[in-house]
C-alpha cells in the first residue's frame, strides 16, 4: 500500500516499454492516494507519449502540484486555458521548464494572437534574440524585467492544453523562428570556403537534467563517424570533462564554444550545416524550429514528446528520430548513423 513503490513501479515498467503494466501501477497509485501529484504528472508523460494527447495535457497540469513544472511567478490575474474568449485581451506567455521546451512551445504565440489578443513573451536571457524572430506582434522580454499590464497568463507548456491539441492538429508549420541575417553572414565568412559537407554535432546536454544518464553519450563514441571525409563541426556551449582528452585528438571536429554566445548564434552556425546530428537536446528543438535537416539520436525510453516507433516527429517535418534498440546501446545507433552518412554524402 505504498503509493511511491507504485510510482516507481510504473516507472521502471515504462522504461521497459511494458506501457499497460506501467499504467496499471500508476492507476494503483491513485486509488491509494487520489491526491498524489506526482502521480498523475507521472502519468501524463506516458499518456503523451503514447498519442493519448486530450488525457495526457490535462494531467500534465499536475506538474505545478509536485515540483515537476519551474515555479513561476505568481500574478493576481487569472490563468486561461483556452475555456475563456481572449480576443481584446493581453496574454503573458511565462518561460518554463528547459529552453528547448520554450523553442518548442513558443510557436503557440502566434496562435493566441491569431484569436485577436496581444501577447507577452517572458523569457530566458539566452532566447531574447532568437524568438524575437516570431511571426506577428509578439512582445519578447526578459524574464525578471519590468512587465507591462496584462489580462491572463499562461505558461508554455500548458499552451497545447489550452489550444486542446491533438496530434493531428500539431502546429507543425516551419520555420517559425528565424534565423539573423547578419549572424548567418558572420558565421559563413568564419567558416570560409566549404569544400565538403558540413555536419554539426551536439552528443550531451546538461548534466542537471534528470535523464542524462540515458539521453547524453561520450564523444569519443562518435569516433566511428568522425572518420568519415566529411567537416564535422561541434554546436555545443559546453564540454564536459570527460569528454576534453577525446576532443584534444579529434582533429577533424571544429569547435566553438567562445563564439556561441545566445540561441541566435546556434542558430546562425546551424544553417551553415548541411545536416545536424543531435541527442535529445534544445539544439534538436532550435534545427526544428528554424526547419533545418536533422537527425535526433533517442534513448530506447524517449522523452514524451518523440513517442514511439516512429522515425519522423509530428512536430517538426525536418527531423528524422533514430532510436535506441536496446537499453543502454548507443553503439548500434551511432554505426546506423555511419551508414546514413555515408548514404547521404558520399554515394
Amino acid at each position: 500500500n505504498d503509493v511511491m513503490l507504485y510510482i516507481n513501479r510504473g516507472n521502471i515498467l515504462r522504461d521497459l516499454k511494458r506501457f499497460h503494466d506501467a499504467l496499471a501501477s500508476y492507476d494503483r497509485a491513485i486509488a491509494l492516494n487520489p491526491d498524489a501529484a506526482s502521480v498523475y504528472w507521472n502519468k501524463a508523460m506516458l499518456k503523451i507519449l503514447l498519442g493519448d494527447y486530450e488525457e495526457g495535457w490535462r494531467l500534465y497540469e499536475w506538474g505545478m502540484k509536485c515540483g515537476k513544472r519551474r515555479t513561476l511567478r505568481n500574478f493576481s490575474q487569472p490563468k486561461w486555458l483556452g475555456e475563456q474568449p481572449i480576443s481584446g485581451k493581453t496574454l503573458l506567455i511565462q518561460a518554463e521548464q528547459g529552453l528547448g521546451d520554450v523553442i518548442q512551445f513558443c510557436r503557440y504565440a502566434s496562435l493566441v494572437e491569431a484569436l485577436g489578443a496581444k501577447v507577452i513573451l517572458e523569457a530566458p536571457t539566452s532566447l531574447i534574440s532568437l524568438l524575437s524572430t516570431l511571426k506577428g506582434n509578439i512582445r519578447v522580454i526578459e524574464e525578471g524585467h519590468d512587465l507591462p499590464e496584462f489580462d491572463m497568463v499562461c505558461p508554455v507548456m500548458s499552451l497545447p492544453l489550452a489550444f486542446g491539441t491533438k496530434i493531428e492538429t500539431i502546429p507543425a508549420t516551419v520555420p517559425y523562428l528565424v534565423v539573423n541575417r547578419d549572424q548567418q553572414a558572420k558565421w559563413l565568412q568564419r567558416l570560409g570556403t566549404k569544400t565538403k559537407p558540413r555536419v554539426g554535432l551536439v552528443w550531451s546536454g546538461s548534466m542537471s537534467h534528470e535523464n542524462d544518464l540515458n539521453r547524453s553519450i561520450s564523444l569519443k563514441s562518435l569516433l566511428p563517424l568522425l572518420q568519415l571525409p566529411l567537416e564535422f563541426h561541434s554546436l555545443q556551449k559546453e564540454i564536459r570533462p570527460s569528454d576534453r582528452e577525446a576532443l584534444a585528438s579529434f582533429h577533424q571536429l571544429h569547435t566553438h564554444q567562445s563564439e556561441l554566445y545566445d540561441f541566435s548564434d546556434t542558430a546562425a552556425l546551424i544553417q551553415e550545416m548541411d545536416l545536424i546530428i543531435t541527442v535529445d537536446t534544445s539544439v534538436a528543438h532550435l534545427a526544428g524550429a528554424i526547419g533545418h535537416p536533422t537527425w535526433v539520436l533517442l534513448p530506447y525510453s524517449p522523452d514524451y514528446r518523440w513517442m514511439l516507433d516512429r522515425t519522423d516527429s509530428p512536430w517538426y517535418p525536418m527531423i528524422s528520430l533514430i532510436r535506441q534498440q536496446e537499453i543502454g546501446n548507443w553503439s548500434s545507433v551511432i554505426s546506423n548513423v555511419t551508414q546514413q552518412l555515408e548514404a547521404r554524402f558520399m554515394t
